[in-house]
């Protein structure tokens, strides 16, 4: 069985982009978030298996949402995706609960074996 993503970037094209590396290499993305508070709400309505979240968005951002879907869930696995750039704000993703992250521009590479870390696909 796949495992199940959540994919959460306020930008519709890096959506995109993550959906379409997950979904050639063994990944169901089962909803997406464009903003962390929505990112909150979907997580409790799909339990996805994994959160794929940015760091940046308007509304709230990326470590906020963490934070939130963490005391949802404490053992959720939340990776973040930053810009170069954002070293201090992966550090208190990293502090917060994430579990890794992913530098955009997005090499899938890279991002599958981040990925394949935590499932056996």
């Amino acid at each position: 069985m796949a495992p199940k993503v959540l994919v959460t970037d306020d930008a519709v094209f890096m959506r995109m982009v993550l959906r379409d590396i997950l979904s050639k290499n063994g990944f169901e993305v089962i909803a997406e978030a464009q903003n962390g508070v929505e990112a909150i709400e979907k997580y409790k309505e799909h339990k996805p298996d994994l959160v794929l979240m940015d760091i940046t968005m308007p509304e709230m951002n990326g470590i906020d949402a963490l934070k939130g879907i963490r005391q949802h869930d404490p053992n959720a696995l939340v990776i973040m995706c930053t810009a170069s750039g954002q070293q201090n704000w992966v550090q208190d993703a990293l502090v917060a609960g994430a579990k890794d992250y992913v530098v955009k521009p997005f090499n899938p590479t890279k991002v599958v074996e981040i990925l394949r870390q935590y499932f056996q696909i």
